[in-house]
């Protein structure tokens, strides 16, 4: 089975399997004069964007960048481990996030906290990078990769204060990575678009959030690339849906807060709330997607106590 999906005739997208499941998280690529993938993933998607880029006849050599939207481990993991194996790519990266990959101590701890004893099968090995191979850009900053592609970045805080958007100007497109949260692409093949909100911990900030909604919204793209997963045609359904379900997540929240409710308790508030609107979609409770949305709700629900407990001290 192919990892490949030709999302245009110079951006496709390379399946990496996070967690063993597909359309989980992907690294795009991106065929101009510069050869640029966007996005990593964890180090157990390495081998699988390898294999991807062997199918397309790109050698790791060939690979002039590497950009990740942030420094979660899920996005930018396996960026040291990659390196290794483009020896030629820089790695582009938002101000804030550039030294935890040179060093990813703090990185590690945080994601250890949350994950646990599944810590190392995710995300192990961590390889740092060296300084000399990182490329930083700040907001409004731009990469040539071709003589008509020029990439402008755009500083994207809500999901994590380390995180920048990327503006493709040859697809009118831009690379969003977690700051509109969540494309369930197994829905997008049945006819139904669903975007939620990713407000994993420790950064989730809703206000941030909005605020980068708002500046992505004024690009007047035509398309926007998620980090997970695919590509939407209709951003401005991506726009009213996570500006619904992130309203409403802060809401639930809440409501468990004053309550002094449990991470659990928060998951199954929002889980219920999220059935309800796929039963009225006529979406089956038995649909793949199902795997997906309860892996995503209980690290948001970890990210929006984060957010209240910080707020309210």
């Amino acid at each position: 089975m192919s990892n490949i999906s030709s999302i245009s005739p110079r951006i496709s997208l390379i399946d990496g399997f996070d967690l063993g499941l597909e359309e989980r998280t992907g690294t795009y690529v991106i065929q101009e004069e510069k050869t640029t993938l966007v996005e990593s993933g964890p180090s157990p998607s390495i081998p699988h964007v390898l294999k991807g880029l062997e199918t397309l006849r790109i050698l790791p050599e060939q690979v002039d960048y590497l950009i990740v939207t942030h420094i979660h481990l899920d996005h930018a993991g396996g960026a040291g481990l990659l390196l290794e194996k483009c020896p030629n790519a820089k790695l582009v990266v938002h101000p804030k996030g550039a030294r935890h990959l040179t060093n990813p101590s703090r990185l590690i701890a945080g994601a250890q906290a949350v994950y646990q004893d599944k810590f190392d099968v995710l995300f192990q090995p961590i390889v740092p990078v060296e300084e000399n191979r990182l490329l930083i850009k700040s907001d409004l900053e731009t990469l040539v990769l071709g003589q008509n592609c020029e990439l402008t970045f755009y500083d994207t805080p809500g999901h994590a204060a380390h995180h920048f958007s990327i503006l493709d100007p040859v697809s009118n497109g831009v690379f969003t990575g977690d700051t509109l949260g969540v494309h369930y692409e197994s829905l997008a093949k049945d006819g139904i678009h669903f975007v939620l909100p990713s407000t994993s911990p420790n950064q989730f900030n809703p206000e941030d959030m909005t605020a980068s909604l708002e500046k992505i919204k004024s690009l007047d793209v035509d398309m926007i690339y998620f980090g997970h997963y695919s590509v939407s045609h209709q951003p401005e359904k991506v726009y009213e849906q996570i500006q619904y379900w992130l309203e409403r997540y802060v809401i639930a929240g809440l409501e468990n807060y004053k309550r002094n409710g449990s991470v659990d308790q928060l998951n199954d508030l929002l889980f219920t709330s999220i059935q309800q609107e796929l039963d009225r979609l006529g979406v089956s409770r038995n649909h793949p997607v199902y795997e997906h949305i309860t892996l995503d709700l209980q690290i948001c629900s970890m990210g929006i106590i984060d957010y209240l407990k910080k707020k309210k001290s």
